[in-house]
């Protein structure tokens, strides 16, 4: 009798224990991992984001970058996380990507994690130099289907979702394009400025400053609608119906982290995001900022997983 009369105190202690942190939630600063370096995407989003969050809940967000692996360096720093809701991550397309890619994880994508919050979306652009022999998507296909070989697409990395982008549109339309992998999107855009290559699926975050520059020329946008930063740009689907793929953000949390806990993260990025002044901000930057449940997040993770596995067995990607 003793022995469930301990057990049950123990989880009432529990209980009250996480009550209690998720009354006073939070109390001291947050990290938030970034797994790519400074000056990326992710970091355009995060800076402006954690300083919102400071404000709101007056403690500071401390943005620490654990680049490599197409992210899984950080994703397995946040698996081996303390589930308190002080360590979190930010995630891109890249973390439902690499299960498919990579032969081995130190992590289980479904099972390590707490999904917390989608924050945004991004589309890519398909940028190239003033000298590709194309200005449109059936342009672009007619060329690659007329003159195999002559066609190059930069990307990020292998299994990079500006490598896979470009496959699944290879995949769609029968155009014939070789692959030029680089390390990065910095020295893959300078490829392209340079004419080393004819195209690029990039974040239109990055791209769009060269477009506006007149360095480079914007083909299409992949979003599902055209890009309010660039109205006469139409979109890949215009052309090629279906074919629409965008960049998103994801903050995720240790797996256990109280349930609490994750609401009131949840509730707090959506109303940083909503706040007009960051949202008029990340708009110029072009994302189209969103809040989620976590339980939406989770759904898109899972739609993700099986949308970007099949890209993956398409292109043959392979890391070892």
């Amino acid at each position: 009798m003793i022995r469930p009369i301990l057990a049950a105190l123990s989880a009432g202690l529990l209980s009250l224990g996480a009550a209690h942190a998720a009354q006073t939630y939070p109390d001291k600063p947050i990290t938030l991992l970034i797994p790519y370096p400074p000056g990326g995407s992710a970091d355009m989003l995060a800076r402006p984001l954690g300083a919102e969050l400071q404000k709101k809940w007056g403690q500071p967000v401390v943005l620490e970058y654990k680049p490599g692996a197409g992210g899984a360096i950080a994703s397995a720093q946040l698996a081996r996380a303390k589930p308190d809701g002080y360590t979190l991550l930010m995630v891109l397309a890249a973390h439902t990507i690499n299960p498919s890619l990579y032969p081995s994880l130190p992590y289980d994508t479904r099972k390590d994690f707490a999904p917390v919050s989608l924050v945004a979306t991004l589309p890519m652009l398909v940028a190239a130099p003033l000298s590709t022999p194309a200005n449109t998507i059936p342009e672009l296909i007619a060329y690659g289907k007329s003159h195999p070989g002559k066609l190059s697409f930069a990307s990020a990395g292998n299994g990079n979702t500006s490598h896979l982008a470009a496959e699944m549109f290879k995949n769609q339309t029968g155009a014939d394009m070789m692959h030029v992998p680089y390390k990065g999107s910095g020295p893959a855009v300078v490829a392209l400025l340079g004419g080393e290559v004819s195209l690029m699926f990039d974040s239109i975050s990055t791209s769009l400053p060269q477009v506006q520059a007149g360095k480079l020329k914007a083909i299409a946008v992949t979003g599902e609608r055209r890009s309010p930063l660039l109205p006469d740009v139409p979109t890949v689907a215009e052309s090629v119906p279906g074919f629409v793929v965008n960049g998103w953000y994801g903050v995720l949390a240790p797996a256990g982290t109280p349930g609490a806990v994750v609401d009131t993260l949840s509730k707090g990025i959506a109303e940083a995001v909503s706040t007009p002044a960051l949202k008029q901000q990340l708009a110029g930057y072009g994302y189209e900022v969103t809040g989620s449940t976590p339980a939406e997040f989770g759904a898109h993770i899972e739609r993700e997983l099986a949308a970007w596995k099949q890209a993956v067995e398409v292109s043959g990607a392979k890391v070892n």
